[in-house]
Parts: structure tokens; C-alpha cells; sequence
């Protein structure tokens, strides 16, 4: 039997080396990122993309066909994470997407206030460590781990496509996917907080797609778009219709791309987000789980996020 399969096996093994010697062979691109924001957050990172060609043919339609593999290290000022992403173009204007992470972090006082990488968000009633009694964080540097996978897919288009042309660069990108995470010290009805988020995460299903419009002119000025995404937890926490639990998180961005030389690529972006109304006027002093939905006019309202500037550089 393993004979038979090893026979089975090695005209598709040949097929594949054959193909990747004739359309070119995997091609590599390691590099390195940057990212501050005023919030203030800091992220920066390393990774290595490799891109094997597959089901590549001569038209528009699938000359850049294939499948971009990248594993890379994450790291801000409160975790430390490890990345595997995997991306395959079966066609020009489809993506199918999948990948995962896994990390652990801590916490840290800056400017007189505490940044947490990860830990439980409890009511103050359920908080059992001893060194911080009343307080909502529940955690210590590298206690638990944090793992995500997530599947998704791109429908994206670019007008100079249908009318060529460098000034014809009018680009569109809606991306889709499920994603599940964990964090290892969270219980069922636990939450919990990641790289000082507003610590509203549970282990379970989510949801997050992105939909961005832009221009691409020839210039240093490479960008020039707007994009809007959307998160939703899938897993509901108890009572969560009273403050809001299934509302979608939206986030708005203006983006400008630039090229700073062949190799280093900067973009300046600047968000807005949305946040929900609540009937008590001290919410902030509240664990979300005992907030209450102000239904009486807006559920949400928008607010001033932060700005960013990120920077990548390709060796």
C-alpha cells in the first residue's frame, strides 16, 4: 500500500518542482515594521513572507497567482507574540486568507497609569488577587497564553484593470473573517484584556471584516483612502442585550500611503471609532458587564481614536 501511494505521489511531486522551476521558483521577502500611535501603543515586528507560485498562468487574471506563506515575531512594549499567516490568490480580484498567533504578556505603569498586555477584566466582587484587592485587572506577566486562528477572503478590484493607465489606480478591498481566541486563564463568562484594549474579549467565536477605497497615484503620495471596519464578538456573555454586547465595533480610518525609497513604505493614519451610550453618567467607574444600554436616542456615538504612523521596510 505505501508503495502503491509513493507511486501515486511522485508524478504530482515532480509536477509541483517542475512548475515552481518553470513559473519562477518561491520567492522571499523579509522585513521589518513599526508602528506608534497616541494612544500611546508601539508595536513593532519582524517577518518573512514566501511566495510560491501556483495555478500561475500569461493574463491578468492569474499571472500573479499563488500562495504567500509568512511567519513573523510581534512584539509592543506589554506582549510578545508569534504569527503565522498564510495567503492564496486562486484569481486577480480574490484572496482566501488563514492564519494564527499565539503570545503571552504583561503589565506595565506609564504615566502614571497601567497598561495591561493580558489578564481578566473582573467585577471588583470577583477579583482574587491579594496585592490588588478591588481592582479589575486580574493577572501577572506571562501567567496565560493568548492563542487566535482565523479564516477569511478578499474580494478586491483595481479600476486601472478595466481602463489601463498609472493616473487609473482606483482601488477597492472588502475582507471578511471568522476568528476564534483563547485566552488560557479565562473561564467561561470571563473577560479579559489584550494589548490594552477595553478588556471586553472572551473565549470564543468572532467576526471582523474591513471594506477600503482609495487612490494609488504615481507619486510619492502612493495612498490615498478611507476604510471602514466592523468587529463583533460571536460568543455572547450573559446579559449582554443590556449594555450592548451585540452592537458592531466600528472603526473608521483616513489613510496616507507613502514611498520613502524603494525599500521603506510609510503610512499616516488617523481614526475614529465608535463607543455605546450608557444611562449612567459614572460608566467609566463601572465593569462593562454592569453597564445599561441608554436606548432612549443613539446607542453609539463616534469618538476620536488616535493617529498612527506605521513604517515597513522590505529587504
Amino acid at each position: 500500500m505505501k508503495r502503491i501511494a509513493f507511486c501515486l505521489l511522485l508524478p504530482l511531486l515532480a509536477w509541483g518542482l517542475d512548475a515552481l522551476e518553470t513559473e519562477g521558483g518561491i520567492e522571499s521577502s523579509p522585513g521589518v515594521f513599526l508602528q506608534v500611535t497616541s494612544s500611546p501603543a508601539a508595536r513593532a515586528g519582524f517577518n518573512w513572507s514566501f511566495t510560491v507560485p501556483f495555478m500561475r498562468g500569461d493574463g491578468p487574471l492569474t499571472a500573479g497567482n499563488g500562495v504567500a506563506v509568512t511567519p513573523g515575531l510581534e512584539f509592543t512594549p506589554v506582549d510578545l507574540n508569534l504569527t503565522l499567516n498564510a495567503v492564496w490568490t486562486p484569481i486577480a480580484f480574490v484572496e482566501i486568507a488563514a492564519g494564527g498567533r499565539v503570545g503571552s504578556g504583561w503589565s506595565i505603569n506609564l504615566f502614571g497609569g497601567d497598561i495591561h498586555g493580558m489578564g481578566l477584566n473582573l467585577p471588583a466582587r470577583e477579583t482574587r488577587e491579594a496585592d490588588v484587592p478591588g481592582a479589575r485587572h486580574c493577572g501577572r506577566a506571562f501567567d496565560g497564553a493568548l492563542w487566535q486562528l482565523r479564516a477569511g477572503a478578499a474580494l478586491q478590484g483595481d479600476v486601472s484593470a478595466v481602463f489601463p493607465g498609472e493616473w487609473n489606480r482606483v482601488v477597492f478591498r472588502s475582507f471578511h473573517e471568522i476568528n476564534y481566541s483563547a485566552y488560557t486563564r479565562a473561564r467561561t463568562g470571563q473577560a479579559w484584556f489584550f494589548e490594552n484594549d477595553l478588556g471586553e474579549n472572551r473565549n470564543g467565536f468572532g467576526y471582523r471584516g474591513n471594506l477600503l477605497v482609495g487612490y494609488m497615484p504615481p507619486l510619492r503620495l502612493n495612498t490615498v483612502g478611507f476604510m471602514a471596519e466592523a468587529e463583533r464578538f460571536l460568543t455572547a456573555l450573559p446579559d449582554g442585550d443590556a449594555w450592548g454586547d451585540g452592537l458592531l465595533r466600528w472603526t473608521f480610518s483616513g489613510v496616507l500611503g507613502f514611498t520613502v525609497t524603494e525599500n521603506l513604505e510609510a503610512a499616516l493614519i488617523a481614526q475614529f471609532r465608535t463607543r455605546r451610550n450608557y444611562v449612567q453618567e459614572n460608566w467609566e467607574d463601572m465593569h462593562f458587564t454592569l453597564r445599561t444600554l441608554d436606548r432612549s436616542g443613539s446607542l453609539r456615538r463616534l469618538e476620536w481614536f488616535r493617529a498612527v504612523l506605521a513604517l515597513t521596510y522590505r529587504f
